[in-house]
């Protein structure tokens, strides 16, 4: 294979690593939880969307984290389903299709921090302006800060994988259990020195950005609930900001144990697992947590609970 004697446009995947004995309990666990992800988060964006009490910023937002939590996951998680059982030496994938997932891989990922930033302004707008939040917080707000979001990170995402598509190939074996960036230019002898670069760069200012301006916020939003006499107000911002900070720190927490990983080779099927997961676990928690801070939901949950006692 490393001749790519089955063509230059056919790669080996090396997919999900597990043992015979741990193969089926490894497609279940995997499977509940992509499960679960995709019916919490369908089915709290289809709730926002029908019920017209939702229609609120806030809700309206959430729903393109969801989204992006969905799309996401789809596009990783089916092949890793579909690998558990198929044997290491036959796990084919198209090139093109290769670096679609990894597209879709790092737009999850990018995304998740633009569309949290967002959610922070409305928080930060909500509680420091809150006579003015109204006219701010508008519907046509609303749609220009959701499709800046998405823009910048398919913009960002679009450079950095085409940086790969651009090179030339020389192997034919993809060493982590989906594609992404990484594994796209290690496919190539050229110089990715421009890879490199901006790569880090992307980072950067992904991280930067994102973690800059949540803390920020959330310092601005501290200082004027401490400022703030009525206990009532501070306490309802208190719980919508600790939602939105407990989605953050998991998100942010997940991606930097991956970054970390990459430095030490000798953890590098340490480093897989937390790719995988950090694709599933905190978009599954993103519809937990904030799905149970609306009081429809919570209501709609206790009904059913009520029924089968």
């Amino acid at each position: 294979m490393e001749n790519l004697t089955s063509g230059p446009d056919i790669l080996l995947l090396e997919g999900l690593k597990v043992t015979p004995q741990s193969s089926i309990p490894a497609f279940i666990l995997l499977l509940l939880i992509y499960t679960f992800l995709m019916l919490s988060n369908i089915s709290l964006m289809v709730l926002i969307t029908l019920d017209p009490s939702l229609h609120q910023p806030m809700y309206l937002l959430f729903c393109n984290l969801g989204a992006n939590d969905a799309l996401g996951a789809t596009a990783i998680v089916p092949r890793l389903l579909s690998d558990v059982f198929t044997p290491s030496s036959e796990r084919y994938i198209r090139y093109s299709s290769c670096a679609l997932q990894a597209f879709c891989a790092h737009v999850q990922g990018s995304a998740a921090h633009t569309v949290l930033m967002i959610m922070a302004f409305n928080r930060y707008v909500a509680i420091c302006s809150p006579l003015r939040y109204a006219t701010i917080m508008t519907p046509r707000m609303v749609v220009g800060l959701s499709v800046s979001a998405w823009g910048v990170a398919l913009s960002m995402v679009l450079i950095l994988v085409g940086l790969s598509v651009r090179l030339s190939r020389c192997r034919g074996v993809v060493s982590n259990p989906f594609c992404d960036n990484p594994s796209l230019f290690k496919l190539s002898c050229d110089s990715v020195l421009i890879n490199n670069v901006y790569g880090l760069g992307y980072t950067v200012v992904l991280l930067g950005s994102s973690l800059g301006s949540i803390t920020l916020t959330y310092l601005r939003i501290a200082v004027v609930c401490l400022t703030n006499r009525c206990r009532a107000k501070n306490s309802r911002a208190l719980q919508t900001c600790a939602t939105h900070l407990v989605l953050y720190v998991i998100m942010f927490v997940s991606g930097m144990v991956i970054i970390i990983l990459h430095r030490f080779p000798d953890l590098s099927d340490h480093r897989k697992l937390a790719a995988i997961l950090f694709h599933v676990v905190p978009p599954a928690m993103n519809g937990v947590i904030y799905g149970l801070q609306i009081k429809v939901v919570r209501e709609k949950i206790s009904i059913i609970f009520m029924k089968n006692r």
